[in-house]
């Protein structure tokens, strides 16, 4: 799953969605082999070298039980929640992973990402995602004080895109959409049978051929949509 934006609008209307989603993990742990969450699942997170953003404790005390039990859980960060240093890995036992990556799946080739700045597309927000990923620019940003630093960053986020409204995420048609057109030229180098991405918050399951399949996983905001891998094949579903 991605994109949940937990602490989007505020933390009284996020408590809900991260109750939510806490009883969803609860509700695959029994058949779940290994977990995969897509990035965005904050809406910002960053760790100063003593302090973290507050809240989201049953949200981080259920992955900690899960992991605790022996099920793998993958933590991919997104373009909210790219400012994670160790705690989650250490105090949750999640991977975290700050890149793409490419898995074998039960004898199936995946290409795994959240999906922000791949291809050509969106050259002014790499520019900006070099300059949150520059270790000078993390370290000056952990000198503000935190009520300073974590307000700016709410701020910013209401501003967002995603804060506007489903009109901002709608479907751009095949040929538009910038994820669908890099996998293309991806498999016109090396074969996947699966790429799955989050960030677009759009459910969608789109054939690119005979035998690869790309997957937009949806949110947590709208969707709360999910994908299952059970070896054979890839299905979304909603929980309810």
């Amino acid at each position: 799953m991605s994109d949940a934006h937990l602490g989007l609008p505020n933390e009284r209307d996020s408590l809900p969605r991260e109750k939510k989603l806490v009883a969803w993990l609860e509700s695959i742990r029994p058949n779940a082999a290994e977990i995969f969450l897509m990035g965005d699942i904050f809406d910002f997170w960053f760790e100063y070298k003593k302090v973290v953003p507050k809240g989201f404790t049953r949200l981080l005390g259920k992955l900690a039980e899960i992991t605790d039990a022996g099920i793998p859980v993958h933590f991919f960060t997104g373009n909210h929640d790219l400012w994670e240093f160790g705690y989650l890995q250490t105090e949750t036992g999640m991977m975290v992973h700050h890149h793409e990556e490419i898995m074998t799946l039960k004898g199936k080739r995946f290409f795994l990402a959240h999906g922000d700045g791949l291809g050509p597309h969106d050259k002014g927000y790499k520019r900006l995602k070099k300059l949150f990923s520059n270790r000078f620019a993390q370290w000056a940003f952990g000198w503000l004080h935190p009520n300073i630093g974590i307000g700016l960053a709410h701020y910013w986020s209401h501003k967002s895109r995603y804060a506007e409204g489903e009109d901002h995420i709608a479907f751009q048609g095949e040929d538009k959409e910038w994820l669908i057109r890099f996998a293309k030229d991806i498999l016109k180098k090396e074969p996947f049978d699966y790429f799955v991405f989050g960030h677009r918050h759009v459910v969608k399951k789109i054939r690119l051929n005979e035998h690869s399949t790309l997957i937009y996983l949806g949110d947590w905001l709208y969707n709360f949509s999910y994908g299952v891998f059970d070896g054979k094949n890839f299905e979304i579903k909603i929980f309810n």
